[in-house]
């Protein structure tokens, strides 16, 4: 296989599914932004929250400013239905802030994939939620 597939590839199973939320999962924890643009499309779309991008370089600049922003960044995300070329997922993910406070952040991401496995779009719905660090799940 080349650089530009990234197994599991669509038509997803339950297991093959579950691989792909658990590969994006650890590459997300790594906190790496070059490592999990890779996983999209060089022309992928996403909304995340309120904001919109369009290609991995704007993905890439994104999850860096994002992983400088939210320190000790700690994710978990689950399966919840998958038909295709689309996965959905539910996640929640903590971290804390330059100042301290902690936050439980908990959403909803729909993708759809491309034939080599690589992520074309990204629709993510999140809400996040101030916490003590001794409620924290995410350790």
């Amino acid at each position: 296989m080349t650089a530009d597939v990234r197994p599991p590839v669509p038509p997803f199973t339950e297991e093959s599914a579950r691989a792909k939320v658990q590969a994006a999962e650890d590459a997300w924890n790594s906190r790496d932004p070059e490592r999990v643009a890779l996983a999209y499309t060089e022309d992928s779309v996403w909304r995340n929250r309120d904001r919109f991008l369009t290609g991995r370089e704007e993905i890439r600049a994104f999850l860096a400013d994002k992983w400088r922003r939210e320190l000790d960044y700690r994710l978990r995300k689950e399966l919840w239905a998958y038909t295709g070329n689309r996965i959905s997922v539910r996640f929640e993910y903590e971290c804390r802030d330059a100042r301290g406070q902690w936050w439980r952040s908990h959403g909803n991401e729909q993708w759809e994939f491309d034939d080599a496995g690589l992520m074309r779009r990204r629709e993510a719905s999140i809400n996040d939620v101030p916490i003590d660090e001794a409620d924290r799940r995410l350790r």
